[in-house]
């Protein structure tokens, strides 16, 4: 097992509301802006953050007593690739509610920014593994607009396969093949049975494998006490990986730990963990100039560190979550949909999220590990420090700047 699978699954359920109209709005035309292209990127970076952070707080308070665990970039670029086909105020509380300051950035740069984010994230090797796609499954007897086929497929690589929604259990299980051989068997049986007035599903899936630059030793790892509150504690397996040279930022501010973790490729984890009693401390505090803090002060010295070993998972209904951030409309009968098959008679009931995590001690030795070492071993600090993670924790996993996964581990035990 590789240390860390991460797989986020978005899909959003489109059903037949209202009268049919058409609605002689065109989708725009996404033209090349070569001078902007570029300045895209920073603005994408931000936004994906503040909406990762907003979209946690929400999370947290209504599941304050569980793990949470969510792909952001899922679920934008989900939403992106539906506002595709959105109009009027529907497609600006999309935009709006992923955090994009429309008077700063249009709506062309916003699509370009993420299709060049799709292309560049689709790599594979025998190390690492990062990549996500987009799927339409369309009810059989609806046609897409041309330009919405088009712009769906040059900019988010979006695939269409024509579904029977009426045949129930074959629709289902078309689906639900389709998400285990995407997610490479992590995420099976998405839906029970889909609803037969279902006219498309749209979703994106994400998937990250990759192994850690230096690996724990499983000859380290040994039972040890997880206290999950100050009434609950429970045995996990805990790896141990001493006199180890990382990243380390101690914030005497927010009274938390953050610790640096590389894996071999172009990803980063960082796990963040708080003093006793401290938690709410840290979680009312994050937003992106925090983020920003915490790695510009990482500084690479010698700890022993104490990680569990583990396997989580989530699962999510977002509809509610959404319209609390400001996407509202598109779950009502005002939704405005009508780039996508040219008649307004489509809104989004449902909005499923779900999410693997698991982390343990495998993985290869490379260069980049001797050079870690041999950056810590310049450093003055007579004494490694001990960081235990034996209580609840925080992770962001980011590919160079884009956060991948987000989570807070409560109990490592519980699925």
């Amino acid at each position: 097992m590789y240390p860390a699978d991460i797989l986020g699954l978005l899909v959003a359920l489109f059903c037949v509301t209202g009268m049919c109209y058409p609605n002689p709005e065109k989708a725009p035309i996404l033209e090349e802006q070569p001078g902007r292209m570029n300045s895209v990127f920073p603005s994408l970076y931000t936004d994906n953050a503040e909406f990762t952070l907003l979209l946690y707080k929400k999370l947290i308070l209504e599941n304050s007593k569980k793990n949470v665990l969510f792909s952001p970039l899922s679920i934008s670029i989900a939403s992106a690739l539906l506002s595709l086909g959105a109009r009027g105020t529907t497609q600006t509380q999309i935009l709006e509610g992923l955090r994009f300051n429309l008077t700063e950035i249009t709506e062309a740069e916003i699509h370009r920014g993420f299709q060049q984010l799709i292309n560049s994230f689709n790599l594979s090797n025998n190390t690492f593994q990062l990549s996500t796609g987009n799927a339409l499954f369309i009810n059989q007897r609806l046609e897409l607009l041309d330009k919405f086929q088009e712009d769906s497929k040059f900019l988010y690589s979006t695939e269409v396969f024509p579904a029977n929604f009426q045949n129930s259990t074959l629709a289902t299980q078309q689906i639900n093949d389709y998400v285990e051989k995407q997610t490479r068997g992590k995420i099976v049986n998405m839906f029970d049975r889909l609803d037969e007035d279902t006219l498309m599903i749209l979703g994106n899936y994400m998937f990250f494998k990759a192994k850690w630059q230096t690996p724990f030793d499983s000859y380290h790892t040994s039972k040890d006490m997880f206290f999950v509150s100050k009434d609950q504690t429970v045995e996990i397996p805990m790896m141990h990986q001493d006199e180890f040279f990382t990243g380390v930022f101690q914030d005497e501010e927010l009274f938390c730990t953050v610790v640096e973790l590389k894996y071999i490729g172009n990803a980063t984890a960082l796990f963040i963990l708080p003093d006793e009693n401290k938690m709410k401390n840290v979680e009312d505090a994050l937003s992106p100039e925090v983020l920003k803090k915490w790695k510009n002060s990482l500084q690479v010295r010698e700890i022993d560190l104490y990680l569990p070993k583990f396997s989580i998972s989530s699962s999510y209904n977002l509809e509610k979550i959404l319209a609390k951030m400001g996407i509202e409309e598109v779950f009502t009968y005002q939704a405005n949909l009508s780039g996508i098959t040219g008649q307004n008679n489509l809104k989004v009931p449902k909005v499923v999220h779900k999410a693997v995590l698991e982390v343990d001690e495998a993985g290869t030795e490379a260069a980049a590990v001797t050079a870690i070492m041999g950056v810590g071993s310049s450093l003055k600090s007579p004494l490694p420090l001990v960081i235990r993670f034996n209580r609840p924790f925080l992770l962001i996993l980011y590919d160079n700047r884009n956060i991948i996964i987000m989570g807070k581990v409560i109990n490592p035990q519980s699925v």
